[in-house]
Formats: structure tokens, C-alpha cells, sequence
């Protein structure tokens, strides 16, 4: 009875259920990449095994769109026995494995609804492969627009930022400069940028030149908000302790309130960011005859919905990339806080 008993304790449960946890987390790992690889392969299948509809845009790369879905069912299968020597790769695979699954299951729909049956009404969703092709034939007028667009967005972003940063410091830091700014931002800065696109084709000289006091526009009001709140927001003591050092002003200023006011600086900074790249798409449709914005409108206007669909695409991964890489910024240059959303 006592050795029965014992078998019982809950120290040997709490065992058993640590090895149970232990050989179930690798079979779940298995799982997630089987079943990516396997709704890649059967993507794959039904690209190729189902006729396109005649005359879908695009059917010259069924063949070779159903090859690469192959492909990678293939690496994720074959990634199963070698995640344990593929390192950072092989636990990307393991992490993301429900993701590429669904990937696969949206390609497969997409295929199916849009090429193969013609459920969506053509030729307003062409297939996957109709976007691909988009790619290859229109790449130069793509990376010309890419070009465009990252200039524009830039040269605005950055004279935005930085007349942001200092409007916002001037304000949380001066009383006699708030006198004059907080009106300015209180009531002219909730202006949508957009509604400004006629007053700016008409004041600037260039379409260019409107585009980038648009975008700087956009991004100039929550860096400086965001800022000006940071500033304020700052603990007195902390410029208690610097004083008690004999810290200047300046002192106080650079080494004190501006790191301290990082972290809202970068909230700022993703605001501005999302608010420019909507002036910049609107600007560059409306008024600015480049950048990926005017190849969206031009692809409306003829009726290209392949381009339409392939420009919303790249723009979007553009854009995701854009960001992903101020949050790296933001992680670089403020350290030490939790709870701080990552991307």
C-alpha cells in the first residue's frame, strides 16, 4: 500500500507530466511542419492538375508557379529531420509552420475561386499566377516606383522627424515657446494632411516639392505631440539628481529630458510614419505623377487589375519592411523596458 501510495505523490505526477510535456512538444513541432509541407504539395497539385479557365491572364506560369509550391512543400518536409542542424532557420520553420500552412490554404482558394472556376468575378481578382507575371514583365516601372516613393517618403519623413523632435523639445522644455507653439498644434496640427493637397499643389512649385511638405506635414504633428508629452512627462527628480551634480541646462536638456522622452519620441515616430504613408499613396494618386502610388492609379484607370493587386502587394511589404525597421531602431536605442510592443 505504502509503495502504491507513494507512486501517487505529487511529485512523481508533476514528473510524469514534465516528460509527457517533454515528448509532446517535439511531435507538436513535427506536426506544424508535415502539415505545412503537405498544404504546400497539394497547393502545388491543384495549381498544375486543374486547367486555368481559357484566356486567364497569366496561364503561361501555372507550370512554374505549381513548381515552386512543390518546392517548398518539399524543404519543409525535408526541414523535419534537420531542424536540429539548421540553428536559427530550423526553429524559424518550426515557429512559423502553422503560418505557411495557412498561406498555402489562402493560395490554394485564391487559385481555385479566382483561375480555376472563375467564382470571383473576372477580371477583377485574377489568379496568383496573373500577379507573378505582373512582376516579371513591369519590374523596371515597379523598382522606378519604389525609387520614387522612398525619396519622397524619406526627404518628408526626415525634415517632419527632425522639425517634429524640435518643436515638440521647444515645448515640453520652454514655457515661453508653448505659449506660442501649443496653439499651433492644438488647432492647426488635427488638419488631415490630405485635405491640404489642393492648397499645396498651388503654394509649391513641383508636385514634389507639395508631396514632401504633405508627408513632412503628416509626421511633424505626432512627433511633436508625442514629444512635447515625453518632455513634460519626465520625473522631476531626475533633474534633482543631475542639478545636485552642478548639470547645466544644456546638461539637463540632451543628457536628461531627451533620453528620458525616447520612448515617446518612437510612439510618435510610428504614428508619423503610418499618417505619411497614407499622404504619400494619396499624394502620389492625386497630384505626383511617380512612386507606386501613381502606378496604383494608373493600373485603376486602364483597368489593369493584376497590376492593381501586384502594386498593393509590394506596397505592403514595402511598408512592412519600413516599419520593421524602425522598431529595430526603437529596440537599439531604448533598452531596459518591458512590456514595450514588438513587431
Amino acid at each position: 500500500m505504502t509503495q502504491t501510495a507513494l507512486s501517487h505523490t505529487p511529485e512523481s505526477v508533476g514528473i510524469t507530466t514534465a516528460s509527457a510535456n517533454h515528448v509532446a512538444a517535439p511531435v507538436r513541432q513535427l506536426l506544424r511542419l508535415g502539415v505545412a509541407g503537405l498544404a504546400w504539395l497539394l497547393a502545388g497539385l491543384v495549381t498544375y492538375a486543374w486547367p486555368d479557365l481559357p484566356g486567364q491572364p497569366g496561364s503561361s506560369l501555372t507550370a512554374d508557379l505549381a513548381a515552386v509550391q512543390v518546392l517548398i512543400g518539399a524543404l519543409l518536409l525535408a526541414a523535419i529531420p534537420l531542424r536540429g542542424r539548421l540553428g536559427a532557420a530550423g526553429r524559424w520553420f518550426e515557429r512559423n509552420g502553422p503560418r505557411l500552412a495557412g498561406l498555402a490554404v489562402l493560395l490554394t482558394i485564391w487559385q481555385v475561386a479566382s483561375s480555376k472556376t472563375g467564382y470571383w468575378k473576372q477580371p477583377y481578382v485574377p489568379g496568383p499566377q496573373a500577379i507573378v507575371e505582373v512582376y516579371f514583365k513591369e519590374y523596371a516601372r515597379l523598382l522606378d516606383g519604389i525609387r520614387s516613393s522612398l525619396i519622397l517618403l524619406a526627404t518628408g519623413v526626415g525634415l517632419g522627424a527632425a522639425a517634429g523632435f524640435l518643436t515638440g523639445l521647444a515645448t515640453g522644455w520652454s514655457r515661453k515657446v508653448g505659449y506660442w507653439t501649443r496653439p499651433v498644434l492644438r488647432y492647426i496640427g488635427p488638419v488631415p494632411a490630405t485635405a491640404l493637397i489642393p492648397v499645396a499643389l498651388f503654394a509649391f512649385p513641383s508636385s514634389f516639392t507639395a508631396g514632401v511638405f504633405l508627408v513632412a506635414l503628416a509626421t511633424w504633428f505626432s512627433v511633436a505631440v508625442l514629444t512635447w508629452s515625453g518632455v513634460e512627462s519626465v520625473p522631476s527628480e531626475y533633474y534633482d539628481v543631475a542639478r545636485t551634480q552642478g548639470s547645466s541646462q544644456w546638461f539637463l536638456l540632451l543628457r536628461v529630458a531627451v533620453p528620458a522622452a525616447l520612448p515617446h519620441v518612437f510612439v510618435g515616430l510610428f504614428m508619423g510614419l503610418g499618417s505619411a504613408l497614407s499622404v504619400l499613396v494619396v499624394a502620389e494618386m492625386v497630384g505626383v505623377k511617380s512612386g507606386l502610388g501613381y502606378f496604383l492609379d494608373w493600373s485603376q484607370s486602364w483597368g489593369a487589375y493584376g497590376h492593381l493587386i501586384a502594386g498593393l502587394f509590394l506596397m505592403a511589404l514595402l511598408f512592412s519592411l519600413l516599419t520593421t525597421a524602425l522598431f529595430k531602431l526603437r529596440n537599439k536605442l531604448v533598452v531596459g523596458r518591458k512590456g514595450d510592443i514588438q513587431w
